[in-house]
């Protein structure tokens, strides 16, 4: 299933914690509300919100797999080479190139976490500037039959403003998040 991404700012913490309760009522389940702020201190001391981890702020998973795509093509070329060079025909045979073609597949996708470390999200880079502002990213993952839900939730928050759509994440990433958080809170309450 499709979901769709709906992003909101505002200046407001409060607003937006009683913005999210609101949602929870109307049926939408908290994995698939988050916030997005660089203002951690504050928004710590709303524990009703759910903020977006650190690591998903920074382009880790996007750069490492671009990483991989990059070191995937340098493992072909060393193969190729080696082998339209005759150099698998000594006595070493094959061995020694797939672990360089190993090796460089490693090599390019731990550099492209390390710059993933360094750098935003993508996803996330056209609301720097409003962070930066001192505003916070509000977004919500929506199934296909929710958006009503949300638009008669948003109009009770006028401080809360529209800034766009995107696609969501997986439903089924939304829904084992969902199943894992209500296991631990009903297993160890």
């Amino acid at each position: 299933m499709k979901m769709t991404r709906h992003f909101f700012i505002s200046t407001d913490l409060d607003d937006l914690e009683r913005l999210e309760q609101d949602l929870e009522q109307a049926g939408i389940v908290a994995p698939q509300i988050h916030l997005l702020t660089l203002d951690d201190t504050h928004a710590d001391r709303h524990t009703h919100l759910h903020k977006v981890t650190s690591l998903m702020k920074q382009d880790i998973v996007h750069s490492t797999l671009i990483g991989a795509a990059v070191g995937l093509v340098a493992a072909v070329l060393v193969l190729a080479v080696a082998y339209t060079a005759s150099w698998t025909q000594s006595p070493a045979g094959w061995l020694p190139f797939i672990f360089l073609a190993i090796i460089a597949l490693g090599f390019f996708a731990w550099e492209g976490g390390l710059w993933g470390i360094q750098t935003p999200n993508v996803r996330f880079r056209r609301f720097e500037q409003a962070l930066r502002e001192g505003k916070h990213v509000f977004f919500v993952d929506l199934e296909p039959g929710q958006s009503k839900i949300l638009e008669e939730t948003v109009r009770r928050h006028p401080g809360v403003v529209p800034a766009g759509t995107d696609i969501g994440a997986p439903h089924w990433i939304v829904m084992w998040q969902y199943r894992l958080k209500r296991f631990f809170t009903q297993t160890f309450p």
